[in-house]
């Protein structure tokens, strides 16, 4: 093929028609959910309690701040919830009006898109392949002091599933404080990780006022759809500001109630950690073996691979997978990334195997 196309994670429509696929049958290792889907049990009681789309959602969320509040261990007075991430990304940035703002890259781009709407300039920090994409605190913080006032961070980070420690980050929420740098942490893939309690920043959140932590439930929680998130401050002069700026009833009733009950559904949460830790480890080791890729040890619920085959591109193997049903992501598109690599999500143990024996196969 002559012209290379490069797809986004959830473009599935338009890789189908382009290889002429149809979409049932391709396995998508390209969006980064959680395989087993919805849970059963928030699918029934979603199914159960339509009625409340006939009433106005809590103005104030009190309930759902309530369930967050249990859910991550802080006050129900620090968290703002939202319709996804992106809105609440969208107004922190609004409310924040950095002038100089510093993206740890490669990562995802919306971070950047908002940028461009609130005036700011804004620059990468690049982490390293060759020190496997692990953050250098002190080198990042020698960088900072070069007139920047605004830090965003994604922990685990996309793409490259690498993680800061809890430890790191406070040496470096030390450093931005004392430089009046806010820092905003998004915790989309935090719930993946081996140990969340030694990653999670929602801890500091009690000590720092420069600190806003952002989650979701579109990939833990297998539910995109919802658009739900929501975020955790201290600063409350902060949180009234971006509230202030939010639409009213931001969240719908479904979305409220449907996040109250995913929080709760302790058997689900079990099942997905046991899921996707077992399987982590084993394709992580299985691809060690692989003279062909370098991956990197994974925090999140997907790889990083390095394609290390003369000749090889990310396209290349992008097609190779698609033609065999399976969509991984071309990292392409990803700013900070010098040499060719794809990603893939972890699935069920069946399709992880059946692209495993593709990419031997490569």
């Amino acid at each position: 093929m002559d012209t290379k196309m490069v797809f986004h994670g959830s473009d599935i429509e338009k890789i189908c028609s382009y290889y002429g696929l149809d979409k049932k049958n391709i396995i998508n290792f390209g969006a980064n959910v959680n395989p087993l889907g919805l849970s059963e049990h928030v699918r029934k009681e979603i199914a159960d309690n339509l009625h409340i789309l006939s009433t106005y959602p809590d103005r104030d969320y009190t309930s759902l701040k309530q369930t967050i509040s249990q859910y991550c261990a802080v006050s129900a007075d620090f968290i703002l919830p939202g319709n996804g991430s992106s809105e609440l990304i969208s107004l922190l940035i609004e409310e924040k009006q950095p002038s100089k703002t510093l993206i740890l890259g490669p990562t995802y781009s919306e971070y950047s898109r908002e940028l461009t709407f609130s005036g700011s300039s804004q620059e990468y920090y690049h982490l390293r392949e060759d020190e496997d994409f692990e953050l250098n605190i002190e080198d990042l913080c020698d960088t900072l002091s070069n007139g920047y006032d605004f830090l965003i961070l994604c922990n685990p980070n996309n793409p490259t599933s690498s993680a800061i420690s809890q430890k790191d980050l406070r040496k470096l929420l030390v450093f931005c404080a004392a430089r009046n740098i806010f820092v905003m942490i998004d915790e989309t893939y935090v719930e993946f990780a081996p140990d969340i309690a030694s990653i999670t920043a929602i801890p500091l959140t009690e000590e720092f006022s420069n600190l806003m932590v952002l989650r979701g439930v579109s990939k833990f929680f297998a539910a995109p759809g919802l658009r739900f998130g929501y975020g955790i401050t201290s600063n409350k002069d902060f949180l009234k500001k971006m509230k202030e700026k939010q639409i009213p009833w931001s969240l719908n009733s479904i979305g409220a109630f449907a996040g109250e009950k995913m929080f709760q559904d302790k058997e689900y949460i079990l099942q997905t950690r046991k899921l996707i830790l077992s399987e982590r480890d084993r394709i992580f080791e299985e691809i060690q073996r692989l003279s062909a890729f370098k991956t990197y040890r994974p925090f999140a619920n997907f790889l990083l691979l390095k394609i290390q085959k003369e000749n090889t591109t990310s396209f290349d193997v992008f097609e190779t997978c698609i033609k065999n049903g399976l969509m991984i992501r071309d990292c392409s598109s990803f700013q900070c990334l010098e040499g060719e690599y794809i990603r893939f999500c972890i699935m069920d143990p069946e399709a992880n195997t059946r692209l495993l024996t593709v990419l031997k196969s490569i």
